[in-house]
Protein backbone atom coordinates (compact mmCIF):
# COMPACT_ATOMS: atom_id res chain seq x y z
CA UNK A 1 0.00 0.00 0.00
CA UNK A 2 1.36 3.25 -1.10
CA UNK A 3 -0.47 4.90 2.30
CA UNK A 4 -1.74 2.97 5.27
CA UNK A 5 -4.89 5.25 5.76
CA UNK A 6 -5.99 3.65 9.16
CA UNK A 7 -2.38 4.27 10.28
CA UNK A 8 -3.13 8.39 9.56
CA UNK A 9 -6.26 8.22 11.43
CA UNK A 10 -4.95 6.11 14.15
CA UNK A 11 -7.74 3.33 14.35
CA UNK A 12 -7.93 -0.23 13.70
CA UNK A 13 -8.46 -1.87 10.31
CA UNK A 14 -11.57 -3.31 12.16
CA UNK A 15 -12.76 -0.22 12.78
CA UNK A 16 -16.36 1.06 12.37
CA UNK A 17 -17.65 3.84 10.51
CA UNK A 18 -18.77 5.50 13.51
CA UNK A 19 -14.92 4.84 14.65
CA UNK A 20 -13.74 6.31 11.72
CA UNK A 21 -15.42 9.43 11.73
CA UNK A 22 -14.80 10.06 15.35
CA UNK A 23 -10.90 10.21 14.05
CA UNK A 24 -11.10 12.08 11.14
CA UNK A 25 -13.03 14.56 13.02
CA UNK A 26 -10.39 15.08 15.81
CA UNK A 27 -7.21 14.36 13.65
CA UNK A 28 -8.72 17.04 11.13
CA UNK A 29 -8.91 19.85 13.76
CA UNK A 30 -5.71 19.10 15.14
CA UNK A 31 -3.69 19.69 11.91
CA UNK A 32 -6.63 22.58 10.37
CA UNK A 33 -4.98 25.07 9.25
CA UNK A 34 -7.18 27.88 10.83
CA UNK A 35 -5.05 26.24 13.80
CA UNK A 36 -1.73 25.94 12.34
CA UNK A 37 -1.05 28.96 10.38
CA UNK A 38 1.51 28.99 8.24
CA UNK A 39 2.37 25.29 8.67
CA UNK A 40 3.25 23.40 5.77
CA UNK A 41 3.31 20.28 7.61
CA UNK A 42 0.22 20.31 9.20
CA UNK A 43 -1.48 21.81 6.23
CA UNK A 44 0.18 18.33 4.50
CA UNK A 45 -1.37 16.37 7.70
CA UNK A 46 -4.73 17.52 7.32
CA UNK A 47 -4.86 16.82 3.54
CA UNK A 48 -3.81 12.61 4.43
CA UNK A 49 -6.86 13.08 6.90
CA UNK A 50 -9.12 13.93 4.44
CA UNK A 51 -7.62 11.94 1.57
CA UNK A 52 -7.88 9.00 4.05
CA UNK A 53 -11.52 9.73 5.37
CA UNK A 54 -12.83 10.18 1.72
CA UNK A 55 -11.89 6.28 0.97
CA UNK A 56 -12.34 4.81 4.32
CA UNK A 57 -16.01 6.19 4.91
CA UNK A 58 -16.91 5.18 1.50
CA UNK A 59 -17.58 1.35 1.54
CA UNK A 60 -17.02 0.61 -2.11
CA UNK A 61 -13.67 2.85 -1.80
CA UNK A 62 -12.67 0.91 1.34
CA UNK A 63 -13.12 -2.35 -0.21
CA UNK A 64 -11.12 -1.77 -2.98
CA UNK A 65 -8.36 -0.11 -0.68
CA UNK A 66 -8.65 -2.86 1.97
CA UNK A 67 -8.20 -5.70 -1.06
CA UNK A 68 -5.86 -3.95 -3.49
CA UNK A 69 -4.04 -1.41 -1.60
CA UNK A 70 -5.48 1.27 -3.71
CA UNK A 71 -8.51 2.94 -4.88
CA UNK A 72 -8.70 3.05 -8.83
CA UNK A 73 -10.93 6.04 -9.58
CA UNK A 74 -9.67 7.19 -12.62
CA UNK A 75 -11.64 6.81 -16.22
CA UNK A 76 -8.89 7.00 -18.21
CA UNK A 77 -5.83 5.03 -16.91
CA UNK A 78 -7.01 3.35 -13.43
CA UNK A 79 -4.41 5.80 -11.56
CA UNK A 80 -4.10 5.51 -7.29
CA UNK A 81 -6.33 7.71 -5.54
CA UNK A 82 -4.07 10.90 -6.23
CA UNK A 83 -5.05 13.27 -3.13
CA UNK A 84 -6.79 16.06 -2.23
CA UNK A 85 -6.19 20.11 -2.66
CA UNK A 86 -7.51 22.33 0.20
CA UNK A 87 -10.27 23.60 -2.12
CA UNK A 88 -11.50 20.00 -2.69
CA UNK A 89 -11.13 19.29 1.21
CA UNK A 90 -13.16 22.16 2.37
CA UNK A 91 -15.97 22.32 -0.44
CA UNK A 92 -16.25 18.44 0.22
CA UNK A 93 -16.20 18.30 3.90
CA UNK A 94 -16.72 21.88 5.11
CA UNK A 95 -19.68 21.08 6.40
CA UNK A 96 -18.58 17.96 8.49
CA UNK A 97 -17.18 20.31 10.97
CA UNK A 98 -20.31 21.93 11.58
CA UNK A 99 -19.80 24.97 9.60
CA UNK A 100 -19.78 25.32 5.65
CA UNK A 101 -16.64 25.93 4.34
CA UNK A 102 -14.31 24.37 6.68
CA UNK A 103 -14.01 27.91 8.56
CA UNK A 104 -12.47 29.86 5.40
CA UNK A 105 -13.48 32.46 2.99
CA UNK A 106 -14.35 30.54 0.12
CA UNK A 107 -17.20 31.04 -2.06
CA UNK A 108 -19.22 27.76 -2.79
CA UNK A 109 -19.93 26.61 -6.69
CA UNK A 110 -23.22 25.06 -7.32
CA UNK A 111 -23.11 21.43 -8.43
CA UNK A 112 -25.29 19.37 -10.80
CA UNK A 113 -26.25 15.96 -9.54
CA UNK A 114 -23.53 13.30 -10.35
CA UNK A 115 -25.07 10.18 -12.06
CA UNK A 116 -24.35 6.67 -12.79
CA UNK A 117 -24.13 4.15 -15.23
CA UNK A 118 -23.56 0.28 -15.01
CA UNK A 119 -21.12 -1.09 -17.71
CA UNK A 120 -21.39 -4.85 -17.78
CA UNK A 121 -17.89 -6.52 -18.70
CA UNK A 122 -16.54 -9.88 -19.42
CA UNK A 123 -13.27 -11.57 -18.28
CA UNK A 124 -12.13 -10.96 -21.73
CA UNK A 125 -12.39 -7.59 -21.74
CA UNK A 126 -11.17 -6.70 -18.19
CA UNK A 127 -8.06 -8.66 -19.56
CA UNK A 128 -8.25 -6.07 -23.05
CA UNK A 129 -9.87 -3.62 -22.02
CA UNK A 130 -12.80 -2.02 -23.29
CA UNK A 131 -14.46 1.04 -25.55
CA UNK A 132 -17.60 0.80 -25.21
CA UNK A 133 -20.57 3.78 -26.05
CA UNK A 134 -22.99 4.28 -23.24
CA UNK A 135 -26.16 5.91 -23.53
CA UNK A 136 -27.81 7.72 -20.96
CA UNK A 137 -29.93 10.99 -19.84
CA UNK A 138 -28.91 13.86 -18.46
CA UNK A 139 -29.81 17.58 -17.94
CA UNK A 140 -27.72 19.93 -20.33
CA UNK A 141 -27.49 23.68 -20.21
CA UNK A 142 -30.21 25.21 -22.56
CA UNK A 143 -28.79 26.33 -25.66
CA UNK A 144 -31.56 28.89 -26.42
CA UNK A 145 -30.44 30.99 -23.47
CA UNK A 146 -26.71 29.65 -22.57
CA UNK A 147 -27.77 28.19 -19.57
CA UNK A 148 -28.92 31.79 -18.17
CA UNK A 149 -32.73 30.60 -18.18
CA UNK A 150 -33.88 33.55 -20.05
CA UNK A 151 -33.37 37.57 -20.78
CA UNK A 152 -34.26 40.80 -19.60
CA UNK A 153 -31.50 40.48 -16.93
CA UNK A 154 -31.14 42.76 -13.69
CA UNK A 155 -28.68 43.10 -11.02
CA UNK A 156 -29.71 40.83 -7.83
CA UNK A 157 -30.66 42.68 -5.06
CA UNK A 158 -29.43 40.27 -2.37
CA UNK A 159 -26.08 40.39 -2.99
CA UNK A 160 -25.90 43.60 -5.63
CA UNK A 161 -24.33 41.69 -8.63
CA UNK A 162 -21.16 39.61 -6.67
CA UNK A 163 -22.99 36.50 -6.74
CA UNK A 164 -21.99 35.95 -3.07
CA UNK A 165 -23.05 36.96 0.53
CA UNK A 166 -21.29 36.53 3.67
CA UNK A 167 -22.22 34.56 6.95
CA UNK A 168 -21.16 35.23 10.06
CA UNK A 169 -20.80 32.23 12.53
CA UNK A 170 -19.62 31.52 15.78
CA UNK A 171 -17.28 28.30 15.68
CA UNK A 172 -14.80 26.26 17.83
CA UNK A 173 -11.90 28.87 16.25
CA UNK A 174 -13.56 31.73 16.77
CA UNK A 175 -15.91 33.86 14.65
CA UNK A 176 -15.96 33.09 11.22
CA UNK A 177 -16.88 35.07 8.20
CA UNK A 178 -17.97 32.78 5.13
CA UNK A 179 -18.35 33.69 1.61
CA UNK A 180 -21.31 31.38 -0.37
CA UNK A 181 -23.41 31.23 -3.07
CA UNK A 182 -26.31 34.05 -3.02
CA UNK A 183 -29.13 31.70 -3.12
CA UNK A 184 -31.36 34.17 -4.47
CA UNK A 185 -29.59 34.75 -8.09
CA UNK A 186 -27.65 31.05 -7.74
CA UNK A 187 -24.52 32.41 -7.72
CA UNK A 188 -25.55 34.52 -11.22
CA UNK A 189 -25.47 37.96 -10.07
CA UNK A 190 -28.05 38.68 -11.80
CA UNK A 191 -31.91 38.02 -12.20
CA UNK A 192 -33.94 36.86 -14.62
CA UNK A 193 -37.17 38.97 -16.08
CA UNK A 194 -38.80 37.16 -18.86
CA UNK A 195 -37.82 32.93 -18.71
CA UNK A 196 -36.68 31.18 -21.42
CA UNK A 197 -39.60 29.33 -23.27
CA UNK A 198 -37.26 26.65 -24.35
CA UNK A 199 -36.16 25.99 -20.88
CA UNK A 200 -39.06 27.71 -18.97
CA UNK A 201 -36.38 29.38 -17.02
CA UNK A 202 -34.33 26.81 -15.54
CA UNK A 203 -31.25 26.82 -17.87
CA UNK A 204 -31.10 23.58 -18.78
CA UNK A 205 -33.18 20.63 -20.76
CA UNK A 206 -33.13 17.05 -20.93
CA UNK A 207 -30.93 15.56 -23.37
CA UNK A 208 -29.87 11.63 -24.35
CA UNK A 209 -26.44 11.73 -24.46
CA UNK A 210 -23.96 9.08 -25.56
CA UNK A 211 -20.30 9.06 -24.38
CA UNK A 212 -17.69 6.86 -24.74
CA UNK A 213 -16.30 5.10 -21.88
CA UNK A 214 -12.88 3.41 -21.52
CA UNK A 215 -12.92 0.85 -19.12
CA UNK A 216 -9.13 0.01 -18.30
CA UNK A 217 -7.23 -3.58 -18.31
CA UNK A 218 -7.36 -4.87 -14.69
CA UNK A 219 -10.70 -3.84 -13.61
CA UNK A 220 -12.95 -4.92 -11.75
CA UNK A 221 -16.52 -5.92 -9.95
CA UNK A 222 -17.37 -2.82 -8.68
CA UNK A 223 -14.55 -0.57 -9.42
CA UNK A 224 -15.93 2.89 -10.22
CA UNK A 225 -14.48 5.67 -12.74
CA UNK A 226 -15.47 9.14 -12.52
CA UNK A 227 -15.88 11.03 -16.11
CA UNK A 228 -16.09 14.91 -14.60
CA UNK A 229 -18.63 17.02 -15.82
CA UNK A 230 -20.86 14.42 -17.21
CA UNK A 231 -23.33 14.69 -14.69
CA UNK A 232 -26.38 16.76 -14.90
CA UNK A 233 -26.19 20.61 -15.83
CA UNK A 234 -27.32 22.88 -12.97
CA UNK A 235 -28.19 26.61 -13.71
CA UNK A 236 -25.65 28.98 -12.77
CA UNK A 237 -23.03 26.34 -11.52
CA UNK A 238 -20.97 23.02 -13.03
CA UNK A 239 -22.19 19.98 -14.22
CA UNK A 240 -21.97 17.10 -11.90
CA UNK A 241 -19.82 13.74 -12.20
CA UNK A 242 -20.78 10.50 -14.41
CA UNK A 243 -19.76 7.96 -11.87
CA UNK A 244 -19.18 4.38 -14.42
CA UNK A 245 -19.49 1.58 -12.39
CA UNK A 246 -17.79 -1.68 -13.71
CA UNK A 247 -20.26 -4.84 -13.41
CA UNK A 248 -18.37 -8.11 -14.65
CA UNK A 249 -19.80 -11.38 -15.31
CA UNK A 250 -18.28 -14.32 -13.90
CA UNK A 251 -16.64 -16.68 -16.93
CA UNK A 252 -18.13 -20.39 -16.75
CA UNK A 253 -14.60 -21.82 -16.71
CA UNK A 254 -12.66 -19.25 -14.97
CA UNK A 255 -12.98 -18.64 -11.62
CA UNK A 256 -11.13 -15.12 -10.37
CA UNK A 257 -9.47 -14.10 -7.36
CA UNK A 258 -7.65 -10.34 -7.63
CA UNK A 259 -5.78 -10.82 -10.88
CA UNK A 260 -4.86 -14.63 -10.79
CA UNK A 261 -7.28 -17.30 -12.36
CA UNK A 262 -8.01 -20.85 -11.48
CA UNK A 263 -9.28 -23.26 -13.67
CA UNK A 264 -10.08 -27.21 -13.05
CA UNK A 265 -9.30 -29.77 -15.55
CA UNK A 266 -10.77 -32.79 -15.41
CA UNK A 267 -8.57 -36.12 -16.13
CA UNK A 268 -9.42 -39.84 -15.66
CA UNK A 269 -7.86 -42.04 -13.36
CA UNK A 270 -5.55 -43.57 -16.38
CA UNK A 271 -4.15 -40.38 -17.61
CA UNK A 272 -3.48 -39.42 -13.75
CA UNK A 273 -1.55 -42.80 -13.46
CA UNK A 274 0.00 -42.65 -17.12
CA UNK A 275 -0.05 -38.69 -17.42
CA UNK A 276 -1.27 -36.30 -20.80
CA UNK A 277 -0.43 -33.57 -22.32
CA UNK A 278 -3.35 -31.23 -22.62
CA UNK A 279 -4.55 -27.92 -24.62
CA UNK A 280 -6.06 -25.40 -23.02
CA UNK A 281 -7.88 -22.31 -24.49
CA UNK A 282 -7.54 -19.54 -22.20
CA UNK A 283 -8.28 -15.73 -22.36
CA UNK A 284 -4.62 -15.12 -22.33
CA UNK A 285 -4.35 -17.55 -25.62
CA UNK A 286 -4.03 -21.14 -26.17
CA UNK A 287 -1.43 -22.85 -23.63
CA UNK A 288 -0.44 -26.92 -23.44
CA UNK A 289 0.73 -28.09 -20.08
CA UNK A 290 1.32 -31.47 -18.88
CA UNK A 291 -0.27 -33.99 -15.92
CA UNK A 292 2.46 -35.60 -14.76
CA UNK A 293 1.93 -39.28 -14.15
CA UNK A 294 1.06 -40.15 -10.55
CA UNK A 295 -1.03 -36.96 -10.33
CA UNK A 296 -3.28 -36.73 -7.10
CA UNK A 297 -6.23 -35.33 -6.81
CA UNK A 298 -6.41 -31.33 -6.02
CA UNK A 299 -2.55 -31.10 -7.29
CA UNK A 300 -1.99 -27.32 -8.75
CA UNK A 301 -0.21 -26.14 -11.90
CA UNK A 302 1.06 -22.72 -11.50
CA UNK A 303 1.34 -20.87 -15.47
CA UNK A 304 2.86 -17.26 -14.91
CA UNK A 305 2.34 -14.36 -16.76
CA UNK A 306 -1.86 -15.66 -17.78
CA UNK A 307 -4.10 -13.97 -15.07
CA UNK A 308 -5.51 -10.72 -15.19
CA UNK A 309 -3.38 -7.32 -15.78
CA UNK A 310 -3.01 -5.05 -12.72
CA UNK A 311 -5.57 -2.24 -13.00
CA UNK A 312 -2.42 0.19 -11.45
CA UNK A 313 0.66 -1.55 -13.13
CA UNK A 314 -0.58 -3.08 -16.46
CA UNK A 315 2.75 -4.28 -16.72
CA UNK A 316 2.23 -6.56 -13.82
CA UNK A 317 -0.34 -9.65 -14.86
CA UNK A 318 -1.69 -12.17 -12.45
CA UNK A 319 -1.36 -16.01 -12.92
CA UNK A 320 -3.39 -19.06 -14.09
CA UNK A 321 -3.81 -22.11 -11.13
CA UNK A 322 -4.66 -25.20 -12.67
CA UNK A 323 -6.67 -27.76 -10.24
CA UNK A 324 -6.64 -31.63 -10.79
CA UNK A 325 -10.13 -32.93 -10.53
CA UNK A 326 -10.01 -36.70 -10.77
CA UNK A 327 -12.84 -38.03 -12.26
CA UNK A 328 -14.08 -41.09 -11.07
CA UNK A 329 -16.41 -43.29 -13.17
CA UNK A 330 -20.08 -44.16 -11.85
CA UNK A 331 -20.62 -47.18 -13.81
CA UNK A 332 -18.05 -49.53 -15.98
CA UNK A 333 -18.89 -52.62 -17.53
CA UNK A 334 -17.52 -56.03 -17.39
CA UNK A 335 -14.76 -55.99 -19.65
CA UNK A 336 -13.15 -53.09 -17.66
CA UNK A 337 -14.43 -54.64 -14.10
CA UNK A 338 -12.34 -57.31 -15.15
CA UNK A 339 -9.55 -55.71 -15.70
CA UNK A 340 -9.55 -53.52 -12.96
CA UNK A 341 -9.77 -56.73 -10.77
CA UNK A 342 -6.93 -58.21 -12.26
CA UNK A 343 -5.08 -54.75 -11.41
CA UNK A 344 -6.36 -55.23 -7.66
CA UNK A 345 -3.79 -58.56 -7.33
CA UNK A 346 -0.64 -55.86 -8.69
CA UNK A 347 1.63 -54.59 -6.54
CA UNK A 348 1.56 -51.21 -7.32
CA UNK A 349 -2.43 -50.99 -6.22
CA UNK A 350 -2.02 -52.12 -3.45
Amino acid sequence: MSKDYYQILEVDRSASADDIKKAYRKQAMKYHPDKNPGDAQSEEKFKECAEAFDVLSNPQKKQQYDTYGTVGDNHGGGNPFSGFGMDDIFSRFGDFFGFGGGGRQRPQTRKGQDLRVKVTVTLQDVINGLSKKVKYNRHTSCTMCDGVGGKDLTTCGVCHGSGQRKIVQNTPFGVIQQIVVCNSCNGAGQIVRTNCNNCRGEGVIPKEETVDIQIPKGSFNGATFNLNQFGNAVKGGIPGDLLVTVEEIPDQNFKRENNNLVYEQDINIVDAILGKEVFLKTPQGDIKFSVQPGTTHGKVLRVTGKGVPDLNFNSQTGDLFIKMNLKVPQQINDNEREILMSLKESENFN
